[in-house]
């Protein structure tokens, strides 16, 4: 089964540039980070401004364990053109989940860059991973899907 996805714009700037002419890479984890930050934090998946992440307990916080990114075509500044990332939950655990992740320079392209990224709750009063509680894991599997195609090493 495919749940939702959630599908943001990311302003690409003049300082993603570097001097090859080409989007950095660096520069191309931060817009997939901060699209990641709208989709937990500030979009209104759950209702209005209410993230994905928004019934998590105070305390709880959720840090990156792991991420692959793989890269699939060049990616050049185009003025006035976002980027376009789309995001979903592909695999949810006791303490941790992963999201998957696409990035594209237009509709009609196929992804530019794919990552997998792997976020464990951690309980900052415990210091120890937090194990999800039911609320938070219906969020998580409302936005369920298979992952992306990675290289194998």
């Amino acid at each position: 089964m495919t749940g939702e996805r959630f599908e943001c714009e990311i302003q690409a700037r003049f300082r993603d540039i570097n001097v090859g002419g080409h989007v950095d890479n660096v520069e191309a984890v931060r817009v997939i980070d901060e699209a990641r930050i709208q989709f937990f934090m500030f979009a209104p998946v759950l209702g209005e401004g209410q993230g994905l992440l928004c019934r998590k307990p105070a305390g709880i916080t959720d840090l990156m364990g792991a991420q692959r990114v793989d890269y699939h075509s060049e990616m050049r500044f185009v003025p006035y053109s976002p980027f376009l990332v789309r995001i979903w939950v592909c695999h949810i655990g006791r303490t941790s989940f992963m999201v998957a992740t696409e990035m594209r320079t237009a509709a009609d392209h196929p992804p530019a860059l794919v990552a997998e990224s792997t976020f464990v709750f951690w309980d900052r009063s415990t210091g120890a991973a937090w194990p999800m509680n039911d609320e938070v894991r219906a969020d998580l599997e409302r936005f369920a899907g298979p992952g992306v195609d990675l290289r194998s090493r």
